[in-house]
């Protein structure tokens, strides 16, 4: 845990799940950045915090709860985690939960939005879309201020503003953050949103080769199949007779739904911490596998399943959070896993060779065997054996 001290007060912030191991603060220089200038700095006045105040992409609810104590804020997030970050933030800030109305990217947003905050998104895709569906709430007087690092925002960025907003400057760098200011044109010609995008599944893909996926904006290679997932539906396994398939970080659900297919019989639940990639999933499954046996779940991996309940677990596991390289997410994927399946069950991982993940499997299963690889990606295959107990991470 972490203090943040800001002109707003001084909050102990964590990200979600505590993890002592992980290092990470639950802020950067890009949130003390917008804090300060929404305070006023230099010769820059304070900006009036009045009437909706919507905070969009806050990653691990640093903005939210610094002026949740003094200002109605809707916050907009398509991060699960992000999510219960907020809501362990807040109730460690002693803030009453009825001064924030938390969304999800997919739901329908406010009408009239006084100040839009955006912490500027990895992809920029999403802040596409979010632009496009925020900006009829945005009204002439509107403050619209972003905030990201350096590294992160870039022309492309600034071009969405103008063209999605208005006129949009940027400020100069503090500490490698810079803020984004554009002002709302009370007429732009913004076009209809490209979100969702679909696209048919090439051949070589397996049991799900020529299927159309969904994919709204966020989840990563939105605009097409990426290649560690194409390496890994030519190799799934091709067998009838699991019961319960479980695609854990599923993406667009490409993935589970090519097991769907080889195995009409098996029912296959969908996580992700992403609300946009649960959408995306369901809209492919249920085009694709229209009455098949399935569940979509936004959350952390694997908690709402109970130990003992799947007999194969598919992963491609993510080994950053935002901008940070880091295997956490991949070793609690791998302890969940081991926990949810049966004696005998399967977990399948998917990843860049030089991570290293036979080693984590091994420790956390016992065993680790490589099924495929090529100079980029390896396929492993761990089995959970008859033992009970808790996983070594």
């Amino acid at each position: 845990m972490n203090r943040l001290t800001t002109s707003f007060g001084a909050f102990d912030l964590t990200r979600f799940p505590e993890d002592p191991r992980d290092a990470l603060r639950a802020w950067d220089a890009a949130d003390e950045y917008l804090l300060r200038r929404l305070h006023g700095i230099d010769d820059a006045p304070p900006v009036p915090l009045t009437g909706t105040v919507a905070v969009v992409g806050d990653r691990w609810g640093a903005l939210t709860t610094s002026l949740a104590g003094r200002h109605p804020v809707v916050q907009i997030t398509d991060s699960y985690l992000g999510r219960q970050a907020t809501l362990a933030n807040l109730a460690r800030a002693g803030v009453d939960p009825a001064a924030v109305t938390l969304l999800t990217v997919r739901d329908t947003p406010p009408e009239r939005i006084d100040v839009l905050l955006v912490r500027i998104p990895k992809s920029l895709a999403l802040l596409e879309d979010q632009l496009h569906r925020l900006a009829p709430a945005v009204h002439p007087g509107t403050v619209v201020m972003g905030t990201g690092m350096v590294s992160e925002i870039h022309t492309s960025t600034l071009r969405l503003f103008e063209r999605l907003i208005g006129p949009t400057r940027t400020s100069l760098a503090a500490k490698k953050a810079r803020l984004v200011f554009s002002t709302p044109d009370p007429a732009p010609e913004r076009g209809p949103s490209p979100w969702p995008v679909r696209y048919a599944l090439p051949e070589g893909t397996g049991a799900a080769a020529g299927r159309t996926v969904t994919n709204h904006a966020g989840i990563f290679c939105a605009d097409r199949l990426d290649i560690g997932t194409r390496f890994f539906l030519s190799r799934l396994p091709d067998r009838h007779g699991p019961d319960h398939v479980v695609d854990l970080g599923c993406g667009n659900g490409v993935v589970g739904l090519a097991a769907a297919l080889a195995n009409p019989d098996a029912r296959v639940t969908f996580t992700d911490e992403s609300y946009s990639a649960v959408a995306s999933a369901e809209a492919t499954f249920r085009e694709n596998v229209p009455g098949g046996r399935a569940e979509f779940l936004a959350g952390d991996g694997l908690t709402a399943l109970g130990d003992a309940c799947a007999d194969l677990v598919l992963n491609n596991p993510p080994f950053h959070s935002h901008r940070a390289t880091t295997d956490t997410t991949a070793r609690r994927m791998f302890a969940d896993a081991r926990r949810v399946l049966r004696p005998g069950g399967e977990l399948w991982v998917v990843g860049n060779r030089h991570l290293g993940y036979h080693v984590r499997l091994r420790r956390i299963f016992g065993n680790c065997e490589v099924v495929a690889s090529d100079p980029k990606f390896v396929i492993l295959r761990a089995v959970r054996g008859g033992a009970p107990g808790r996983a070594r991470t």
